[in-house]
Formats: C-alpha cells, structure tokens, sequence
C-alpha cells in the first residue's frame, strides 16, 4: 500500500467515522475506499470490520454523557450482541453472501422509514412498560440479536437498523438511541473483528490507515448529534438510508 493509499484511507475512515456514529452508515465510505485502493471484496469487508474496532472506541468515548444510567440494561443486553457478532462472523466465513445481499435492502429501507416516523404514547410511559413486560424484553433482544449476526457478517447500515428499533423501544432521545447503538454495534463488530483477526485474510496496513481516521472521525459524531436539532437530522438519517437501500437493492437485483 503507497502512501497516497493511506491517506486516502485516513481521509475516508475520518468521514465513515463521522457518519458511522452518528447514523451507523461508516461503511458507506470506508468500504468502498479500500476496494478503490485495490482489495478483494472479501478482504476488504474483513479488513473494514476489523477498522471499525476504532469507530467503536471513538464512538463510545463520544457518547459517554449519553450513557450514563444504562449500564443495567447494557450489561442485559450486551452478551447477546457478542454471540450474535460471532455468528455472523463465522457465517462469512463459511457461505456465500447471496442471500443477505438480497433481503438488506428491504430491511435498510424500512428501517430508514421507521426512524422518520414519530413515535406515539408517552416515552416514561414506553421505557416503563419496556422494563415490565417479558414478552418485549425478550423481542427486543431477539431484534439486536438478528441485526449483530448481519453486523458482524457485512455491517453496511447495521447501525441504521439499530437506531430504528431503539427509537421505538424506549429511548427517549435520538442521542440516547445513537449512544446505546454505538456500544452495541461496538461489541458485535469487536468480537467480529477478533475472530476475522485469526481466520480471514485481513490487510493490516490499511486497518491501521482507515482505522485512525475512523477514530478521528469517531469522536466527533455523537458531539453532532447531541447539539443537533433531532427532527432534521433523524431526516437526514433517514434520507442517507434510503439512498444506500436503493444502492444496495440495485446491486443485488441487477
């Protein structure tokens, strides 16, 4: 890898960082940006989860004020990101990408919708009923579960995904939401990224490159979002998702 390679991996991990933590589209520049710099699809869809270790880090270490009182859930809701990150990571190492490439799009642009729509009923009332009732405990965790196994498989817009069902399950800010995808996201794609560390063939130099930008870009995105008018910006989110579901529907149907 040249150096001009590096630092345009540098300049798009700073802006998939940015966008990343904000909306959970990263992958929208980093992953194309090491195809650009000539790596296989396989080794760059490893190489780009194992630099998103880095977005993590940035992410979370951003999002800390708007963390504080959900460790409890956190810590419920953590061990199943982990599990789900696994399974996708051995599911890309062991079968084809067809079948996700095809239903992602429709997920993506659903999901998109979802987070333009307003809630109803009262959030206290919502985070209330959240805590009391089994049943939406367990589809909650059953929801982050589905989405870590493709996080941890592919990961374009994983994020999207994330923010969509937290906006809807309780969280009572888009800043909360975001800040409780950054942590969950981190984890699937963290554990990903370790087993990817072992069994794929991922391009160290271009990690470290893409990976430092993505730190960079990281840390400023839940700063956006937490002084950020809310309405325009689930709209931008909205917007951006739906143009990569359109991309990613063309991709996979055509």
């Amino acid at each position: 890898m040249t150096w001009s390679d590096a630092a345009f991996l540098l300049a798009a991990g700073v802006i998939g960082g940015l966008t990343g933590s904000i909306a959970g589209l990263a992958s929208i520049a980093t992953y194309p940006a090491l195809l650009l710099v000539g790596l296989p699809p396989v080794t760059a869809n490893v190489t780009n989860t194992v630099a998103m270790v880095f977005n993590a880090i940035g992410s979370v270490w951003g999002s800390r004020p708007e963390l504080t009182g959900l460790g409890p859930w956190l810590k419920r809701i953590l061990p199943v990101a982990a599990v789900a990150g696994a399974i996708g990571a051995a599911l890309l190492l062991s079968t084809p990408a067809e079948g996700f490439e095809k239903i992602v799009p429709i997920l993506l642009g659903g999901a998109s919708l979802a987070i333009a729509i307003p809630r109803r009923g009262n959030a206290a009332a919502r985070v209330s009923s959240h805590r009391r009732h089994t049943a939406t405990i367990l589809l909650e965790s059953a929801a982050i579960f589905l989405i870590c196994i493709y996080g941890g498989y592919f990961g374009a817009a994983a994020g999207v995904l994330l923010i969509a069902l937290l906006l809807h399950v309780g969280h009572a800010t888009l800043a909360h939401a975001n800040a409780s995808k950054n942590v969950i996201s981190g984890v699937a794609n963290t554990v990903a990224a370790l087993i990817f560390s072992f069994f794929a063939p991922v391009h160290w130099p271009a990690v470290f490159a893409l990976g430092l930008g993505c730190l960079i870009g990281s840390r400023l995105g839940p700063i956006v979002v937490r002084h950020a008018p809310a309405g325009p910006l689930k709209v931008l989110i909205s917007a951006a998702g739906l143009a990569l579901a359109v991309k990613l529907g063309i991709d996979a149907y055509s």
